[in-house]
């Protein structure tokens, strides 16, 4: 299918940060654009802001009638994660309408175009934000699709003006095989989703597939450790091509500096805390130096950058109360999150609150996360959030609770949380998880403002 053919977009699961980014995009090409999602949120929220229906009840009664008839300019976008029984995502089908996953559409719209990708099961909406930010503000330009709402630009999609993009290739569902870059940056591979891999060494051969589909004369990026061939490795503080050296924290920002083969940038800052963000910093700007902009540039960029909604911001940060949230699902990712946090408050007692993502994520990995929760000082736990899955038979929040090796622990209800905290007003919490965890938020912050 031909992009400028596509007039009419109806994308199911449209809420999600993904699928949202491409209704945005179609928007602003001027295609009649809808859809339907299981809730509302404060993303279906800002679409509807923008001009864009969105329907929350799974029926086909509820299509729009321009969308009844299929026709060479409709195209139907849908995630993997909408079940297969859905009557909406059945009823396109049955019509014979055009339908293409969310991964397939990104690799047409970056058919022909300079395409830097970003992989990774986690670090990769850090990097393709910063990398994003690093062409923009430095005025090189670019094309964006974020997996993340960039705070910079209140957006999970950039349009630009020349021929490059910037997008998040999924590793869910091996939906960054669609797409042939011309940069790829590999941020790490660890055992995820094994629910759709079945072990972590068929992920690891996806990941080694997606590498292989550089365009000739493309460039690999990828953190030291990880099992891929040919690439520019980087890391912190290790022997590595691309190496940070010299981390430390000046007045509550990390700074450091910047050594390739070629390049020593010194004295760099970066709002982000944590060497893991680090170091996707320092991929960023081996992706800039590659393309030729400035170090100066790239210096300022970078400490303009405020990084990326859910991905450690702050929202109360005062003399009495700090609060962090965080979308942190999987063990390794909370390990960096939680390090960062004890990194920048040593003397603070920090109260994590943790809603566990998937059954299936939970399963496999309980001991895991059981041992990286251990490093807090008090947890809460929320119910298991299910997104596309049904309930396992002994599968739940007490599984990695039970297992972790702190005194203070518990599981509460949202209600009770709020309860909890407001009559115990922690002088450090952390919110983490990618549920709806985000939907306690606003209230942990009035309480929090209201001290």
């Amino acid at each position: 299918m031909e992009l400028g053919n596509i007039n009419r977009v109806y994308l199911i699961g449209i809420g999600g940060i993904g699928m949202s980014g491409l209704a945005r995009y179609f928007k602003k090409r001027g295609a009649l654009v809808c859809g339907y999602d299981k809730t509302p949120t404060v993303l279906t929220e800002g679409l509807m802001n923008e001009g864009i229906p969105v329907v929350f009840t799974d029926d086909a009664d509820n299509i729009r009638f321009s969308f009844m008839e299929p026709d060479a300019s409709t195209l139907i976008i849908y995630t993997p994660a909408i079940p297969g029984n859905s009557p909406i995502l059945n009823y396109f089908r049955s019509k014979g309408f055009t339908l293409k996953k969310r991964s397939e559409v990104l690799g047409i719209i970056s058919k022909g175009m300079f395409t830097i990708a970003v992989a990774g099961t986690h670090g990769k909406t850090t990097t393709s934000s910063i990398i994003a930010h690093l062409l923009k503000d430095s005025g090189y330009d670019c094309s964006a699709f974020l997996g993340g709402i960039a705070s910079n630009y209140n957006t999970n999609v950039l349009f630009g003006d020349n021929n490059t993009v910037v997008v998040e290739a999924d590793e869910y569902d091996r939906s960054f095989l669609t797409l042939h870059p011309d940069i790829a940056v590999v941020t790490s591979m660890d055992a995820d989703h094994l629910d759709i891999y079945g072990d972590a060494g068929h992920l690891s051969e996806s990941f080694k597939q997606f590498a292989g589909q550089l365009k000739q004369g493309g460039i690999l990026i990828n953190r030291k450790g990880l099992d891929l061939d040919g690439g520019i490795t980087y890391a912190a503080n290790d022997d590595a091509d691309i190496q940070a050296l010299n981390i430390r924290i000046e007045a509550g920002e990390f700074r450091f500096d910047f050594k390739n083969s070629t390049n020593l940038i010194e004295d760099l800052q970066i709002i982000l805390p944590g060497v893991h963000n680090i170091e996707n910093a320092i991929a960023a700007i081996e992706v800039a130096l590659r393309l030729a902009i400035p170090e100066e540039k790239i210096r300022a960029a970078l400490a303009s950058f405020r990084g990326v909604k859910r991905r450690f911001e702050y929202l109360v940060k005062t003399d009495r109360h700090v609060y962090i949230d965080d979308y942190a699902h999987h063990p390794e990712e909370l390990r960096a999150c939680i390090t960062a946090v004890k990194t920048l408050y040593p003397d603070k007692k920090l109260c994590t609150i943790f809603q566990p993502h998937l059954f299936t994520r939970t399963r496999d990995f309980a001991k895991e996360f059981a041992e990286v929760l251990g490093m807090t000082d008090e947890l809460i736990m929320l119910d298991i959030y299910p997104a596309r899955e049904l309930p396992i038979p002994g599968v739940d929040s007490a599984m990695i609770l039970n297992e972790v090796l702190v005194t203070d622990k518990k599981i509460l209800g949202k209600q009770e949380t709020l309860d909890h905290l407001r009559a115990t007003m922690p002088e450090l919490i952390l919110t983490v998880g990618a549920g709806d965890i985000d939907t306690l938020v606003k209230p942990i912050k009035n309480i929090l403002g209201n001290a």
